[in-house]
């Protein structure tokens, strides 16, 4: 699990604390947004189990889209860094920051 998805864009997300990650997923066939911000993981359409260890991003889940948006966010006029990355796009900035 370490090397999961989730895990790997929480890492990123922590070492990248200027950035809030909004990935659009799709989970067992419908289209949920999450966030991550400083190595955590919150839904923002479904509710969040409370355990940490419950992974708000499935490893079965279908990334659609991830953007990268300047912290503090906030959702009425987010601050875009870019928009639309594929999962390929985003690999590319894993690697960078060794996740």
């Amino acid at each position: 699990m370490n090397n999961s998805i989730s895990k790997r864009l929480e890492q990123y997300s922590a070492k990248r604390p200027q950035e809030v990650l909004l990935v659009t997923v799709e989970i067992a066939g419908e289209e949920d947004q999450i966030a991550i911000f400083k190595g955590f993981s919150s839904s923002l359409t479904r509710p969040t189990a409370f355990d940490p260890d419950v992974p708000v991003l499935p490893d079965e889940a279908k990334i659609m889209t991830i953007d990268r948006v300047a912290s503090p966010y906030n959702p009425e006029a987010p601050r875009y860094i870019q928009q639309g990355l594929s999962w390929d796009n985003m690999q590319v900035l894993l690697s960078e920051v060794g996740t």
